[in-house]
């Protein structure tokens, strides 16, 4: 089971466009979500579902709009987001930016987006590289009597028009790979997990088939081969032309790709990682006076390895002010309305250390209080480095330009 209708509405539930697959709940039940989400708000019981009666209301917020889903069924509520989800990066993709401007601007268009991206409240075509191929912005122009839906849409592939060619075949693939990691004050490692995907860049003739294997401990243990240097990839969700039965029987990723930028996989794993970036600070709070701050940063990765833009965001008291930095690279900034002080460093080598002091006022203080101190939060990207070890192997045709990033 799926969604009855779909909603944008905006910040105040007022909706902008909506449209009805099924005709089993009243479009005026819509009437009834706004201030039940108020209501739940102040509550501090709000949910990504709520239910009014015998219907259910499926939503997500967007800039300042809200994506609503009715159903009154049992519907199949991952389905329901993740189309929700596709309907935003659609919309994103033909609009540049959703909000509210380019909904009022777009009525005609929207329209034939929701007729095409759903049936029945089933979802249908929500390739936004195929629907641009027949739905544009210059709709109302186009000549009457002739079909103009392109053969993709009834082709097993498709994601992929025929006839594309190029003086140069080329493929460029991206791992890139995102840390979560929680470290207590004594060095300790609380949460560790890694978050990856596979990006591909795809400049190919033709219906090319591309076969690709990457150092899969599963694959390893059906081949017998040595496992050192294995990963256990987790949650892997890959793109709609991959072949799961060929990946499930033989871990092989077989696909035929669409042309241009897409996401051929995702995956996580949960495995032990040490901060590359090793944070230490020194926090003197001095009553009635003034608190200073002292963060010491070092680069726990390989020395021919850079990180690029990192942020260090350290947390200060909520009265401080008068703030004065002191860095041995790169530049401090208070912020004050997050009550953090963000030292942005543009490049650290691996190896490397740095310092930064801060001083900062406390006039409101008459006392020494006892508060939660919030966690250092560091942001940061390594270029050609995975911290899980992946490796990405080419099993069919000639792929250039093979990227790491973390």
């Amino acid at each position: 089971m799926s969604a009855s209708a779909v909603f944008v509405l905006d910040l105040k539930g007022k909706p902008l466009i909506s449209r009805n697959y099924k005709g089993d709940v009243s479009m005026a039940e819509i009437d009834h979500f706004m201030p039940l989400l108020m209501q739940k708000e102040e509550e501090g019981a709000l949910t990504p579902l709520l239910t009014h009666g015998k219907v259910h209301f499926l939503w997500i917020k967007h800039a300042n709009l809200y994506l609503v889903a009715t159903t009154m069924k049992n519907a199949n509520a991952s389905l329901v987001y993740s189309f929700l989800y596709k309907v935003v990066e659609v919309f994103s993709e033909y609009f540049k930016e959703l909000e509210e401007e380019s909904i009022r601007d777009n009525f005609v268009v929207i329209y034939e987006l929701l007729d095409e991206l759903m049936d029945f409240g089933f979802p249908q075509t929500t390739d936004s590289k195929i629907l641009q191929e027949y739905i544009t912005q210059q709709g109302n122009k186009l000549e009457t009597g002739k079909s103009h839906v392109p053969p993709t849409v009834t082709n097993a592939v498709s994601w992929r028009s025929e006839g594309i060619k190029y003086k140069k075949n080329e493929v460029f693939i991206d791992v890139i790979e995102s840390v979560n990691l929680l470290v207590n004050s004594n060095g300790s490692v609380l949460l560790s997990e890694i978050v990856g995907t596979i990006k591909l860049k795809v400049f190919l003739s033709g219906m090319p088939e591309l076969r690709l294997g990457l150092n899969d401990r599963m694959l390893f243990e059906l081949t017998g081969r040595h496992k050192n240097k294995s990963v256990e990839l987790e949650d892997v969700k890959f793109h709609q032309c991959v072949r799961l039965s060929r990946f499930e029987n033989d871990r092989t990723i077989s696909f035929i790709p669409p042309d241009g930028d897409f996401e051929l996989m995702s995956y996580r794993l949960n495995t032990q990682v040490k901060p590359l970036i090793w944070i230490e600070s020194v926090i003197e709070k001095f009553s009635h006076s003034r608190v200073e701050i002292m963060v010491k940063a070092k680069g726990q990765f390989k020395k021919q390895s850079v990180a690029n833009s990192v942020e260090i965001s350290v947390p200060v008291p909520s009265d401080a002010d008068s703030p004065k930095f002191k860095t041995s690279v790169g530049s401090a900034k208070y912020v004050p309305e997050k009550n953090i002080v963000i030292w942005s460093i543009k490049s650290f080598p691996g190896g490397k250390e740095f310092l930064m002091r801060a001083h900062f006022g406390l006039p409101s203080v008459e006392k020494e209080e006892v508060e939660g101190r919030p966690p250092i939060a560091v942001r940061f990207e390594i270029p050609y480095f995975t911290v899980s070890g992946i490796q990405v192997g080419r099993r069919v045709g000639g792929l250039h330009g093979v990227r790491g990033c973390s």
